[in-house]
C-alpha cells in the first residue's frame, strides 16, 4: 500500500431486503466472494453440546 490515505476498492454484493431484513442476495454470490465453507459442518459439531445440558432432561416420574 503505497498511501495509507487511498480509499479501499471492495464493493458489497447485492443485499436484498431493507433494515433489520437486509442480507446479501444468495444468487449474486459467487465463490470469488468467499461463500464456500467446506469446514462448516464439522466446526458446527464442534460448538454445539453432544449432549442437553442437565436442566433441559424431562421429569422421571
Amino acid at each position: 500500500m503505497s498511501d495509507p490515505k487511498n480509499p479501499g476498492t471492495a464493493t458489497p454484493p447485492p443485499t436484498l431486503g431493507e433494515g433489520c431484513t437486509s442480507r446479501y442476495d444468495p444468487e449474486a454470490l459467487s465463490e470469488e466472494d468467499g461463500t464456500e465453507f467446506p469446514g462448516a459442518a464439522e466446526l458446527w459439531d464442534s460448538l454445539t453440546p453432544k449432549t442437553p445440558p442437565e436442566g433441559d432432561k424431562p421429569a422421571e416420574d
